[in-house]
């Protein structure tokens, strides 16, 4: 897998066809709880607390407003007025270990007023929302693959030869979509208990 150089400031729909390009993963060849992240369709956040015996917190590292006329707004998000493309971290609060790195594009103006304002202006995992908000949703996958880490090394103190997991989904609920996710991990994590 080639490393391309990134210029990467948010998320973007070409990012994600970039990551298409990459390898397919055989859910056979992983882990019980690579599979389990991979094609869960229940929140990431307590099943990492769960798995890792600590508090998940949440570590913005950016949060954009995109413009409507930008082509790299997925089809299924296109008509909302307000897109925010964040990066975020999900980290043990006491580890101080990044778990999982997220990509996201979200519709606010398709979700609750509290939930949205929570969204911009606190760091608690959207998992954690969802579940204090009472909101139902519905998980859809669209890709699980193999890439490589290139300049997200960085954050999970590996080498950029190493390579993530990764899936990507889109978030409905009320049976409009309301966001579009994708959620990277390194491939050598989760193998054995912690």
């Amino acid at each position: 897998m080639d490393c391309h150089p990134s210029k990467f400031k948010g998320v973007t729909i070409r990012n994600f066809k970039r990551s298409l390009r990459y390898r397919r993963v055989e859910l056979s060849s992983l882990s019980p709880f690579q599979r389990i992240l991979l094609t869960t369709n229940g929140t990431i956040t307590h099943i990492l607390e769960a798995y890792a015996r600590e508090k998940i917190e949440l570590q913005k590292l950016s949060e954009n407003w995109i413009e409507l006329e930008n082509e790299n707004v997925p089809t299924e998000l296109a008509d909302s007025s307000e897109l925010v493309a964040r990066n975020i971290l999900l980290q043990g609060a006491d580890s101080g270990k990044n778990y999982v790195y997220a990509e996201s594009i979200l519709a606010l103006d398709r979700l609750d007023d509290t939930l949205r304002q929570q969204l911009v202006t606190t760091e608690t995992p959207l998992g954690k929302l969802w579940v204090e908000h009472k909101i139902e949703i519905f998980k859809d996958n669209v890709h699980i693959g193999r890439e490589p880490t290139c300049d997200l090394a960085h954050y999970f103190g590996i080498i950029p030869e190493s390579t993530l997991l990764s899936r990507t989904y889109y978030v409905y609920s009320n049976r409009k979509c309301t966001m579009m996710i994708t959620e990277k991990f390194p491939e050598r994590y989760f193998i054995e208990n912690v």
